[in-house]
């Protein structure tokens, strides 16, 4: 971020801008110091900056070339064309300096938008199409996000589907408590964390990038909340603000006391949080978008389908290929690698 001369500038831009979304910005670049980061900025004729892209970039070992990822960008009208063209354009310059084989990105925007695919076909992106698994894409594909502009939170409590409702007010009937941690406290989100991993068989980060995330975001944008049962923490949450909207980033359960529901409870608090901070959305993060009861993922779908929010499908990672032979060589030792360590595993647990 050597680069950015003023950093003000640019986080004040993003929280305006209706797009605005933690990944892109400068809080999250010094979270992700294992990647390089350039800001691709485009101004109006008087100075003002109408649009921003946060890049990361990662050089590859042996290949001594980068990769670059704008995670969630752009930030701008998405529906300017002028913009979009001119940050495309400082992408270029900067995959230039670098010398970067590829340039992708997933954009905040539905897949819907027939205007924006329009003008990104235009500009030259290429698209990833036919997604069979969330494990093939970086940030999530489908998510609920939950409006709550202009809503009370007993207008919102009555939206939810009546399971929904029932679960939250049971889990404070039965003496479940909640409170806003503090970063001592996030040893035992941690710990937490491990335990749901280990039992629904996913990775979790070391405790120093929880440390990480919650030093760099500051407490204007993190909370850690935790919900508790006779003392003893049970679940725990790790939500994002930025700008017009609240993300759930981490969560986890112990396997102690999970039919007292404390995961409902923690996530209306979320949802208040949104609602007392003036934001607009509530953002529940991912979700399978493959809606049959047989997916492995359903039963979180259908936990976060309880809140009654809009699904949402994103748009396709985009990319832009620079080096074609070295992204093709790139791709096969990422298919092998993958291959390799599925196999790993799979010999690990016998």
């Amino acid at each position: 971020m050597s680069n950015i001369k003023n950093e003000e500038e640019i986080r004040n831009f993003i929280e305006k801008n209706k797009r605005a979304h933690f990944l892109q910005s400068p809080e999250w670049a010094k979270v992700k110091t294992d990647w390089e980061n350039e800001y691709a900025i485009v101004r109006d004729e008087n100075g003002q900056i109408k649009g921003i892209m946060s890049i990361l970039l990662r050089k590859v070992p042996i290949f001594n070339r980068y990769i670059m990822y704008a995670p969630r960008g752009f930030v701008c009208d998405e529906h300017d064309k002028e913009t979009l063209v001119k940050l495309t354009e400082e992408a270029k310059k900067i995959a230039k300096k670098y010398k970067a084989f590829i340039f992708r990105l997933d954009p905040d925007i539905s897949k819907d938008d027939e205007e924006f695919k329009n003008i990104i076909k235009d500009l030259g992106y290429k698209t990833k199409n036919n997604i069979k698994s969330i494990n093939q894409v970086i940030q999530p594909k489908y998510v609920f996000r939950l409006n709550v502009k202009d809503r009370t939170e007993d207008e919102l409590l009555a939206s939810f589907h009546s399971k929904t409702r029932y679960n939250i007010r049971l889990a404070t009937k039965k003496g479940v408590t909640t409170r806003e941690g503090t970063k001592e406290d996030l040893k035992a989100f941690h710990e937490i964390m491990k335990t749901t991993g280990s039992r629904d068989e996913f990775f979790i980060r070391p405790l120093s990038y929880f440390e990480k995330i919650y030093d760099s975001m500051g407490e204007e944008h993190i909370k850690l909340i935790i919900a508790e049962y006779e003392g003893k923490p049970i679940s725990a949450v790790l939500p994002i603000k930025y700008g017009n909207k609240v993300w759930y980033l981490y969560g986890g359960s112990s396997n102690e006391h999970r039919n007292l529901m404390p995961n409902y409870l923690l996530q209306w608090e979320m949802i208040k949080w949104a609602k007392e901070s003036g934001c607009d959305i509530y953002d529940f993060r991912g979700v399978s978008g493959f809606k049959s009861e047989n997916d492995q993922q359903y039963g979180v779908y259908k936990f976060k389908k309880g809140f009654n929010g809009d699904f949402v499908e994103f748009m396709d990672e985009m990319y832009i290929v620079f080096n074609p032979v070295m992204n093709t060589i790139f791709n096969i030792s990422q298919t092998v690698y993958r291959k390799v360590t599925n196999l790993r595993d799979k010999i690990i647990k016998k």
